[in-house]
């Protein structure tokens, strides 16, 4: 069975809620990675929400101090990519290698250009954030 790939612009979902997320961000990161790991138990959901059909397999890139975080969460299903770098290259150059279906979830404009270009689909950070809890 052919998997969608999932990838998630951390930096981006999570500084699209103004929650005080820049005092901790590898709390940030932890907390986001916790909510993809919930969202996956009900997978069909998440598929749903960003346009892919389910099994789908979610990449959260973390990148400067969120990419640091600790005691995240363990799903076969969530990959978590370190950017050893700026997370946008990071991201454009995971979507460029999965097979399949590739969703990337972010609001920025260039990186959304980018990834668009090299055939990914895109959405914005409320769609998923509509799925997690």
């Amino acid at each position: 069975m052919t998997v969608a790939h999932v990838v998630v612009d951390a930096a981006n979902v999570v500084g699209s809620r103004p929650d005080g997320w820049w005092r901790d961000r590898e709390g940030a990161a932890r907390r986001l990675a916790e909510q993809l790991a919930a969202a996956l138990a009900e997978p069909a959901a998440l598929a749903a929400a960003v346009g892919v059909p389910a099994p789908i397999r979610v990449h959260v890139v973390l990148e400067g101090r969120a990419a640091r975080a600790t005691d995240l969460p363990e799903h076969a299903d969530l990959v978590v990519v370190r950017a050893p770098a700026d997370g946008d290259s990071t991201i454009a150059a995971v979507a460029a290698e999965l097979p399949g279906d590739v969703v990337v979830v972010t609001a920025d404009r260039e990186l959304r250009r980018i990834v668009a270009a090299g055939g990914a689909t895109v959405v914005g950070p409320g769609a998923l954030r509509a799925v997690l809890r």
